[in-house]
């Protein structure tokens, strides 16, 4: 496939994370507390913790282990949070949310960094073409014809 035909599934799945989250909070706002008897809020959450599930499945199929083991983290995080009977569990559950989390910002903010880098680089490159510089930055010089 190439690049520009590629499709950013990690924008598209938390894109559909977080619509299906509000929209668990707008219903139990307008309509009723709960969905099929659970908080409205709490389905929310669990839209999340499936967001990052799916999430590491993505990265893992892409062979990104370090995001896959960051997001399957985050996941079983807000697992532990919502289900968890102590506040051990709870305690645990945020810990693996801010130490994923904490990857996932870390790894994505120098990813950005880099392409940036790529980009200015490329159209450095391209106006230098324009102005009819080689790639080491001199003047073209044209050969003239021998005789």
């Amino acid at each position: 496939m190439a690049p520009e035909e590629t499709v950013d599934l990690q924008a598209v799945t938390i894109g559909v994370g977080t619509l299906l989250a509000i929209g668990f909070l707008a219903y139990g706002t307008v309509v009723s507390g709960s969905v099929l008897g659970v908080a409205t809020a709490t389905a929310a959450a669990w839209a999340f913790a499936a967001t990052f599930a799916v999430l590491a499945a993505l990265h893992a199929a892409t062979g990104r282990t370090d995001l896959a083991l960051a997001h399957g983290g985050a996941a079983v995080g807000w697992g532990l949070v919502l289900v968890g009977s102590s506040g051990v569990h709870v305690l645990v559950g945020l810990l693996f949310l801010a130490v994923g989390g904490g990857y996932i910002a870390r790894t994505t903010i120098r990813a950005r960094a880099e392409q940036q880098q790529e980009q200015e680089y490329e159209q450095e490159q391209k106006r230098g073409r324009e102005r009819g510089e080689d790639e080491s930055g001199g003047q073209r010089t044209e050969n003239a014809p021998s005789e």
